[in-house]
């Protein structure tokens, strides 16, 4: 049996067929997610701790660490970020 190898566009959200809007968004949620829970790990916070810094619910981290990205607008990322002490900055393509 033969697979058919696709390269990817390197946006996994084009890949799966949404629209270049719509996946751009999508990659900059999941990519603010992954730092946040990295964030979380290397100052090795328990959820209670990390729901404190980032004044937000134990269960809203317990959301982030699952990676239910559907629960978490862009502005909200950002927000978390921003009180995690990231520098959030938008790359623009030339």
């Amino acid at each position: 049996m033969s697979e058919t190898i696709i390269r990817s566009s390197g946006n996994v959200f084009i890949d799966l067929g949404y629209s270049p809007e719509e996946a751009a968004i999508l990659q900059m949620r999941a990519d603010l997610m992954a730092k946040l829970r990295k964030f979380i790990e290397a100052k090795k916070l328990t959820q209670v701790d990390a729901a404190k810094i980032l004044c937000v619910s134990q269960s809203r981290i317990s959301d982030l660490i699952r990676g239910k990205w559907e629960r978490f607008s862009l502005e909200m990322l950002v927000t978390l970020a921003t009180r995690a002490g990231m520098h959030v900055r938008l790359k623009t393509a030339a």
